[in-house]
Protein backbone atom coordinates (compact mmCIF):
# COMPACT_ATOMS: atom_id res chain seq x y z
CA UNK A 1 0.00 0.00 0.00
CA UNK A 2 2.71 2.37 0.72
CA UNK A 3 4.69 1.65 -2.34
CA UNK A 4 1.29 2.23 -4.48
CA UNK A 5 0.59 5.62 -2.38
CA UNK A 6 4.05 6.76 -3.12
CA UNK A 7 4.21 5.78 -6.41
CA UNK A 8 0.90 7.81 -6.75
CA UNK A 9 2.26 11.01 -5.28
CA UNK A 10 5.36 11.27 -7.23
CA UNK A 11 4.73 12.70 -10.77
CA UNK A 12 5.21 11.86 -13.73
CA UNK A 13 8.36 12.22 -15.36
CA UNK A 14 8.52 14.52 -18.65
CA UNK A 15 11.39 14.32 -20.89
CA UNK A 16 13.09 17.22 -21.87
CA UNK A 17 16.11 15.97 -23.50
CA UNK A 18 14.83 16.07 -27.26
CA UNK A 19 13.37 20.02 -26.68
CA UNK A 20 16.94 20.75 -25.24
CA UNK A 21 18.37 19.51 -28.22
CA UNK A 22 16.40 21.37 -30.64
CA UNK A 23 16.26 24.71 -28.44
CA UNK A 24 20.55 24.37 -28.88
CA UNK A 25 19.77 23.21 -32.58
CA UNK A 26 17.80 26.49 -33.05
CA UNK A 27 20.29 28.55 -30.85
CA UNK A 28 22.98 27.37 -33.74
CA UNK A 29 20.97 28.53 -36.42
CA UNK A 30 20.61 31.85 -35.26
CA UNK A 31 24.28 31.91 -34.08
CA UNK A 32 25.51 30.70 -37.33
CA UNK A 33 23.48 33.39 -39.41
CA UNK A 34 24.11 35.97 -37.34
CA UNK A 35 27.87 35.14 -37.67
CA UNK A 36 27.36 35.23 -41.57
CA UNK A 37 25.42 38.36 -42.02
CA UNK A 38 28.09 40.15 -39.72
CA UNK A 39 30.79 38.65 -41.86
CA UNK A 40 29.04 39.86 -45.12
CA UNK A 41 28.46 43.37 -43.02
CA UNK A 42 32.80 43.72 -42.63
CA UNK A 43 33.73 42.76 -45.92
CA UNK A 44 31.22 44.88 -47.59
CA UNK A 45 32.78 47.63 -45.25
CA UNK A 46 36.37 46.73 -44.71
CA UNK A 47 36.85 45.70 -48.27
CA UNK A 48 36.07 49.17 -50.40
CA UNK A 49 38.91 50.89 -46.89
CA UNK A 50 41.58 48.31 -48.18
CA UNK A 51 40.99 48.73 -52.24
CA UNK A 52 41.19 52.64 -51.48
CA UNK A 53 44.24 52.45 -49.30
CA UNK A 54 45.78 50.40 -51.86
CA UNK A 55 44.32 52.95 -54.56
CA UNK A 56 45.90 55.81 -53.39
CA UNK A 57 49.60 54.17 -53.94
CA UNK A 58 49.10 53.79 -57.59
CA UNK A 59 48.97 55.93 -60.54
CA UNK A 60 45.91 56.59 -62.28
CA UNK A 61 46.72 54.53 -64.94
CA UNK A 62 47.64 51.24 -62.86
CA UNK A 63 43.97 51.67 -61.47
CA UNK A 64 42.05 51.46 -64.54
CA UNK A 65 44.68 48.61 -65.97
CA UNK A 66 44.50 46.71 -62.57
CA UNK A 67 41.85 47.96 -59.79
CA UNK A 68 42.45 45.22 -58.22
CA UNK A 69 46.49 44.86 -57.98
CA UNK A 70 48.94 45.81 -56.03
CA UNK A 71 50.96 48.96 -56.57
CA UNK A 72 54.21 48.24 -58.95
CA UNK A 73 56.00 50.38 -56.70
CA UNK A 74 55.34 51.41 -53.26
CA UNK A 75 55.69 55.45 -52.61
CA UNK A 76 54.31 58.78 -51.07
CA UNK A 77 53.92 60.71 -53.93
CA UNK A 78 50.11 60.21 -54.42
CA UNK A 79 49.69 61.82 -50.96
CA UNK A 80 52.73 64.73 -51.10
CA UNK A 81 50.25 65.75 -54.19
CA UNK A 82 47.08 65.90 -52.44
CA UNK A 83 48.55 67.28 -49.08
CA UNK A 84 50.05 70.40 -51.56
CA UNK A 85 48.73 70.64 -54.71
CA UNK A 86 45.30 70.11 -53.79
CA UNK A 87 45.89 72.03 -50.54
CA UNK A 88 44.75 69.42 -48.41
CA UNK A 89 47.18 70.12 -46.14
CA UNK A 90 45.90 73.69 -45.30
CA UNK A 91 42.08 72.37 -45.01
CA UNK A 92 43.07 69.68 -42.87
CA UNK A 93 44.34 72.23 -40.22
CA UNK A 94 41.51 74.46 -40.80
CA UNK A 95 39.46 71.34 -40.10
CA UNK A 96 41.21 70.18 -36.84
CA UNK A 97 40.79 74.11 -35.46
CA UNK A 98 37.17 74.20 -36.13
CA UNK A 99 36.25 70.52 -35.06
CA UNK A 100 38.60 70.53 -31.94
CA UNK A 101 37.84 74.25 -30.76
CA UNK A 102 33.86 73.18 -31.68
CA UNK A 103 34.23 69.80 -29.46
CA UNK A 104 36.18 71.53 -26.50
CA UNK A 105 33.51 73.95 -26.28
CA UNK A 106 30.23 71.84 -26.74
CA UNK A 107 31.56 69.33 -24.86
CA UNK A 108 32.09 71.80 -21.61
CA UNK A 109 29.31 73.45 -22.08
CA UNK A 110 26.55 70.51 -22.78
CA UNK A 111 28.27 69.12 -19.58
CA UNK A 112 27.22 71.88 -17.32
CA UNK A 113 23.78 72.27 -19.16
CA UNK A 114 23.09 68.59 -18.65
CA UNK A 115 24.34 68.90 -15.20
CA UNK A 116 21.61 71.82 -13.93
CA UNK A 117 19.33 70.33 -15.75
CA UNK A 118 19.63 66.73 -14.59
CA UNK A 119 20.90 67.66 -10.60
CA UNK A 120 18.60 70.94 -9.99
CA UNK A 121 15.15 71.58 -9.71
CA UNK A 122 14.48 75.30 -10.42
CA UNK A 123 11.54 77.18 -12.68
CA UNK A 124 11.53 76.42 -16.17
CA UNK A 125 13.71 73.33 -15.76
CA UNK A 126 11.51 70.97 -18.09
CA UNK A 127 10.72 73.65 -20.56
CA UNK A 128 14.36 74.39 -21.01
CA UNK A 129 14.88 70.82 -21.63
CA UNK A 130 12.37 70.12 -24.05
CA UNK A 131 13.44 73.07 -26.14
CA UNK A 132 16.37 71.26 -26.23
CA UNK A 133 14.79 68.09 -27.44
CA UNK A 134 13.30 70.38 -30.22
CA UNK A 135 16.78 71.18 -31.20
CA UNK A 136 17.14 67.68 -32.07
CA UNK A 137 14.24 67.67 -34.59
CA UNK A 138 14.98 71.08 -36.22
CA UNK A 139 16.46 69.57 -40.01
CA UNK A 140 19.57 71.92 -40.41
CA UNK A 141 18.90 73.20 -44.22
CA UNK A 142 15.92 74.98 -42.73
CA UNK A 143 18.52 77.30 -40.27
CA UNK A 144 20.90 77.58 -43.76
CA UNK A 145 19.27 81.09 -44.70
CA UNK A 146 18.90 82.67 -41.64
CA UNK A 147 22.15 81.76 -40.70
CA UNK A 148 24.06 82.89 -43.75
CA UNK A 149 22.23 86.36 -43.20
CA UNK A 150 22.96 86.16 -39.16
CA UNK A 151 26.55 85.52 -39.54
CA UNK A 152 26.75 88.13 -42.62
CA UNK A 153 25.92 90.74 -40.25
CA UNK A 154 28.28 90.12 -37.13
CA UNK A 155 30.93 89.27 -39.77
CA UNK A 156 31.60 86.17 -38.88
CA UNK A 157 30.29 84.85 -42.40
CA UNK A 158 33.71 82.55 -44.13
CA UNK A 159 35.73 82.81 -40.83
CA UNK A 160 36.83 80.00 -38.88
CA UNK A 161 35.07 81.22 -35.71
CA UNK A 162 31.82 81.69 -37.50
CA UNK A 163 31.52 78.15 -38.46
CA UNK A 164 32.82 77.08 -34.89
CA UNK A 165 30.07 78.82 -33.25
CA UNK A 166 27.80 76.89 -35.73
CA UNK A 167 29.24 74.21 -34.89
CA UNK A 168 28.28 74.20 -31.31
CA UNK A 169 24.75 75.23 -31.47
CA UNK A 170 24.03 72.60 -33.76
CA UNK A 171 26.33 69.53 -31.48
CA UNK A 172 24.76 71.20 -28.70
CA UNK A 173 21.27 69.38 -28.06
CA UNK A 174 22.44 66.46 -28.62
CA UNK A 175 25.18 66.84 -26.38
CA UNK A 176 22.74 67.51 -23.54
CA UNK A 177 20.16 64.94 -24.31
CA UNK A 178 23.15 62.22 -24.07
CA UNK A 179 24.59 63.55 -20.39
CA UNK A 180 21.19 64.30 -18.94
CA UNK A 181 21.02 60.81 -18.75
CA UNK A 182 24.13 60.38 -17.36
CA UNK A 183 23.98 63.56 -14.67
CA UNK A 184 20.45 62.43 -13.31
CA UNK A 185 21.78 58.64 -12.80
CA UNK A 186 24.57 59.42 -10.52
CA UNK A 187 24.35 58.93 -6.79
CA UNK A 188 22.78 61.64 -4.61
CA UNK A 189 24.46 60.44 -1.58
CA UNK A 190 28.28 61.32 -3.06
CA UNK A 191 27.08 64.86 -4.10
CA UNK A 192 26.16 65.38 -0.51
CA UNK A 193 29.30 64.20 0.93
CA UNK A 194 31.26 66.54 -1.47
CA UNK A 195 29.00 69.61 0.29
CA UNK A 196 29.60 68.29 3.78
CA UNK A 197 33.29 68.22 3.13
CA UNK A 198 32.95 72.14 2.19
CA UNK A 199 33.10 71.68 -2.05
CA UNK A 200 30.65 74.53 -4.13
CA UNK A 201 28.84 73.61 -7.00
CA UNK A 202 31.83 74.52 -9.47
CA UNK A 203 34.10 71.85 -6.97
CA UNK A 204 31.65 69.41 -6.82
CA UNK A 205 30.97 69.35 -11.08
CA UNK A 206 34.25 69.54 -12.26
CA UNK A 207 36.17 67.19 -9.42
CA UNK A 208 33.46 64.82 -8.55
CA UNK A 209 30.30 64.59 -11.08
CA UNK A 210 32.26 65.19 -13.82
CA UNK A 211 35.01 62.53 -14.18
CA UNK A 212 32.12 60.04 -12.92
CA UNK A 213 30.20 60.76 -16.25
CA UNK A 214 33.40 60.04 -18.03
CA UNK A 215 32.48 56.93 -20.19
CA UNK A 216 28.97 59.54 -21.14
CA UNK A 217 31.69 61.88 -22.04
CA UNK A 218 33.73 59.66 -24.09
CA UNK A 219 30.75 58.38 -25.97
CA UNK A 220 28.88 62.03 -26.78
CA UNK A 221 32.94 63.24 -27.55
CA UNK A 222 33.19 60.19 -30.61
CA UNK A 223 29.55 61.00 -31.87
CA UNK A 224 29.80 64.79 -31.86
CA UNK A 225 33.49 64.52 -33.85
CA UNK A 226 32.51 61.86 -36.34
CA UNK A 227 29.42 64.28 -37.37
CA UNK A 228 31.25 67.52 -36.89
CA UNK A 229 34.09 65.82 -39.15
CA UNK A 230 32.36 65.03 -41.54
CA UNK A 231 30.06 67.62 -41.94
CA UNK A 232 29.27 69.45 -45.65
CA UNK A 233 26.16 71.41 -45.95
CA UNK A 234 27.26 73.77 -42.86
CA UNK A 235 30.55 74.44 -44.46
CA UNK A 236 29.49 74.66 -48.31
CA UNK A 237 26.98 77.45 -47.07
CA UNK A 238 28.49 79.44 -44.86
CA UNK A 239 32.27 79.49 -45.35
CA UNK A 240 33.33 80.72 -49.20
CA UNK A 241 36.21 81.84 -48.37
CA UNK A 242 39.04 79.01 -49.73
CA UNK A 243 41.50 80.15 -47.31
CA UNK A 244 39.01 78.60 -44.80
CA UNK A 245 37.86 75.89 -46.67
CA UNK A 246 37.93 72.47 -43.93
CA UNK A 247 38.42 68.78 -45.56
CA UNK A 248 34.93 67.91 -47.05
CA UNK A 249 34.82 71.60 -49.14
CA UNK A 250 38.34 70.98 -50.37
CA UNK A 251 38.12 67.52 -51.33
CA UNK A 252 34.69 67.99 -53.40
CA UNK A 253 36.21 70.89 -55.34
CA UNK A 254 40.04 68.83 -55.88
CA UNK A 255 37.25 65.80 -57.53
CA UNK A 256 35.05 68.18 -59.20
CA UNK A 257 37.51 71.01 -60.88
CA UNK A 258 39.57 68.35 -62.78
CA UNK A 259 36.70 66.72 -64.85
CA UNK A 260 37.62 63.79 -66.77
CA UNK A 261 40.99 64.17 -66.13
CA UNK A 262 41.00 62.99 -62.47
CA UNK A 263 44.47 62.28 -60.66
CA UNK A 264 42.74 59.31 -58.63
CA UNK A 265 45.62 57.87 -56.88
CA UNK A 266 45.57 61.44 -55.35
CA UNK A 267 42.49 61.34 -54.82
CA UNK A 268 42.42 58.25 -53.11
CA UNK A 269 45.78 59.66 -50.70
CA UNK A 270 43.12 62.03 -50.08
CA UNK A 271 40.17 59.93 -49.02
CA UNK A 272 42.51 58.08 -46.75
CA UNK A 273 44.26 61.56 -45.10
CA UNK A 274 40.52 62.26 -44.40
CA UNK A 275 39.38 58.90 -43.13
CA UNK A 276 42.29 58.33 -40.92
CA UNK A 277 41.91 60.79 -37.64
CA UNK A 278 38.50 59.46 -37.50
CA UNK A 279 40.14 55.76 -37.14
CA UNK A 280 42.61 56.97 -34.74
CA UNK A 281 39.71 58.91 -32.83
CA UNK A 282 37.75 55.73 -32.39
CA UNK A 283 40.40 53.40 -31.30
CA UNK A 284 41.75 55.76 -28.57
CA UNK A 285 38.28 56.01 -27.15
CA UNK A 286 36.66 52.50 -27.80
CA UNK A 287 37.05 51.46 -24.36
CA UNK A 288 35.21 54.35 -23.23
CA UNK A 289 32.69 53.96 -25.35
CA UNK A 290 32.70 49.92 -24.45
CA UNK A 291 32.31 50.77 -21.01
CA UNK A 292 29.82 53.21 -21.27
CA UNK A 293 27.51 50.92 -23.25
CA UNK A 294 28.02 48.14 -20.18
CA UNK A 295 27.31 50.71 -17.53
CA UNK A 296 23.87 51.56 -19.28
CA UNK A 297 22.55 48.01 -19.48
CA UNK A 298 23.39 46.99 -15.55
CA UNK A 299 21.43 50.40 -14.45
Amino acid sequence: MTAVTSAAASPPKVRTDGRRERGRGGDRAVAGMSHTVLVVWCVLVIAPMIWVLIGSFKTSSEIFASPFSLPAEWGWTNYVSAWTDAEIGRAFFNTVIVVGSALVLVMLLGAMCAYVLGRYEFPGRRAIYYLMLAGLTFPVFLAIVPLFFVLGNVGLRGTLPGLIVTYVAFALPFTVFFLYAFFRGLPEEIAEAAAIDGAGHWRTFFQVMLPMARPGMASVAIFNFLGLWNQFLLPVALNPNQENWVLSQRLAAFVSSAGYAVDFGAMFAAVVITIVPVLITYLIFQRQLQGSVSAGTMK
